[in-house]
Parts: structure tokens; C-alpha cells; sequence
């Protein structure tokens, strides 16, 4: 049982949902632009931008409503069918039934949850070139240096981050076991390698958010410098929003590429389970 399987399973409904996360992350992209027009419009006196940004947030608000509607309904019932496969399938100890169930719902809400945060970043990663690349061409080029450098620190972190988790999930499995024996030592050593996986997951997380966050800041730096030379208040408050809004969506990768490497780590898992 694999992301891959459960998407091939459901197809129909998760594509539904992924129709709506788009258009909901097509129209995010459209709000600082829409706020330049409208700041530019109030200057000269006339409201036309303010009207635009209104139907523009109305407009966010249905899609995003209906969408966060329909995932609680269409995620729970997946949850609920696979997870009576799952539990009512190969004879393995309840300890591990337990575990590879809650990594059941880990794989579900990644679905329901973390793509469509993915989605929305990579709209805002494309999307938010094209449109700088018509406004600065400087500063487009600095953000695709940018991602570039990104992608490389993710890279060297994948192995480590496989490891890590691979260590985690073993000692989830036996949890249930270990409580059941109720011997306190056994248990102190068993939450004593938990946390010890814990926290090496998240210095590595910490260690990618440093460094691709220092290099936003100076990002960042530089579009205001470039912006500014426009002169033009709409313009660079536009210009600018979008680097940040860029910037948002760099930042966040390094979380869900760890989520993600994760649940390829489950997914094996729950694989050899099934087979």
C-alpha cells in the first residue's frame, strides 16, 4: 500500500479535490498583483482595483470553502476502507497492526492535508517566476539561483533523512509490546530511542531551514534594492510581495521533502504487509 496505490484506488475523487487545490492556488497568486492595481487606483482616485481585489477574495474564499468541505468527507471515508483492510489482514502482532494503522493515516493525511500545501507551493514557485520574470528580470534569475541551491541542500540530506526514519518506524512497531510488558526499564530504553530518532530528524530539518533561510534573507534584500529603483508604490509593493510569497514557498520544502521521504519509508512498509 503505497501513495501511489492509494491514488490509483481513489483517482476520481482525489483528482477532484486536486482540480479545486489548483484553481485555489491560481487565484493566491493573483492577490499581489491585484493589490498593486488597487493601491495604484486608490492614488489616482478611482476604486476599480479595490472592486477587483474584492471579487478576487470571494471568489478564494468559495474554492477554498468547498474544497476544505469536501476533503474532510472524501479523506475519512479512505481512511476508514483501508483501514479495514489493514487491520483485518496478514497475522501480525497487534503491535504492529497498531503502528502500520496510525502509518495508515500518516499516508491519508498527507493526502488530505501536506499535497495540497505542495501544490499550492509549486503553483506559487511557477507561477511566481513567470510573473517576476515580466517584472524584473534580476530578480528572476536570483530566485531560480535560488531554487536551484535549494534543491541541492535537499538532495544531500536524503539519505540521512531515509536512515532516520527508517530507525523511528522499527521502534514504533514494537511499542505496543513493550507496554504490554509492562517492565518500566524496557520502557525508559524504548522512549529513550524514540526521541533519540526524533531528534535527529529534526536537527537535520532545522539544519536545511537554516541555511535556505539565509539565503531568502539575502533574497529578499536584494528585491527590495532592485524594487525600489522603479519608484512606482504599486509596482514595488507588488514586486516585493511576490519575492516574499516566493519565499514562502522555498521555505516550506524542506518539511514536506522529509514528510515525504517518510512516507516512501511507510509505504514500503505497509507494501510487505499487503503482499
Amino acid at each position: 500500500m503505497s501513495l501511489q496505490k492509494i491514488f490509483h484506488r481513489f483517482r476520481l475523487r482525489i483528482s477532484f479535490t486536486f482540480l479545486l487545490v489548483l484553481v485555489e492556488g491560481l487565484l493566491a497568486i493573483l492577490f499581489p498583483l491585484f493589490i498593486g492595481y488597487a493601491i495604484n487606483d486608490a492614488m489616482d482616485g478611482t476604486s476599480k482595483g479595490m472592486i477587483l481585489l474584492g471579487g478576487l477574495g470571494i471568489a478564494s474564499l468559495l474554492f477554498g470553502s468547498i474544497r476544505r468541505f469536501l476533503d474532510s468527507r472524501f479523506y475519512a471515508h479512505i481512511f476508514e476502507e483501508l483501514g479495514q483492510e489493514l487491520g483485518s489482514g496478514a497475522a501480525s502482532p497487534p503491535s504492529e497492526k497498531t503502528a502500520r494503522l496510525n502509518m495508515l493515516g500518516e499516508l491519508v493525511e498527507f493526502f488530505e492535508n501536506s499535497i495540497p500545501q505542495i501544490v499550492m507551493s509549486l503553483i506559487g514557485l511557477g507561477g511566481i517566476l513567470f510573473i517576476l520574470a515580466t517584472l524584473d528580470l534580476r530578480i528572476f534569475v536570483s530566485c531560480l539561483i535560488l531554487l536551484l541551491m535549494v534543491l541541492v541542500v535537499y538532495a544531500m540530506s536524503k539519505r540521512k533523512t531515509l536512515h532516520f526514519n527508517a530507525g523511528y518506524n522499527d521502534a514504533m512497531e514494537q511499542q505496543g509490546n513493550v507496554l504490554v510488558s509492562r517492565d518500566p526499564g524496557r520502557l525508559n530504553g524504548h522512549l529513550a530511542k524514540l526521541m533519540k530518532w526524533n531528534v535527529k530528524l529534526s536537527d537535520l530539518e532545522t539544519l536545511n531551514f537554516a541555511i535556505v533561510w539565509l539565503l531568502i534573507t539575502a533574497l529578499l534584500i536584494l528585491a527590495i534594492w532592485w524594487a525600489v529603483q522603479n519608484g512606482n508604490v504599486g509596482f514595488v509593493f507588488a514586486l516585493v510581495m511576490y519575492v516574499f510569497q516566493y519565499a514562502e514557498s522555498v521555505v516550506t520544502l524542506p518539511y514536506f521533502y522529509q514528510q515525504w521521504l517518510r512516507l516512501q519509508e511507510i509505504s514500503e512498509r505497509l507494501s510487505q504487509v499487503a503482499s
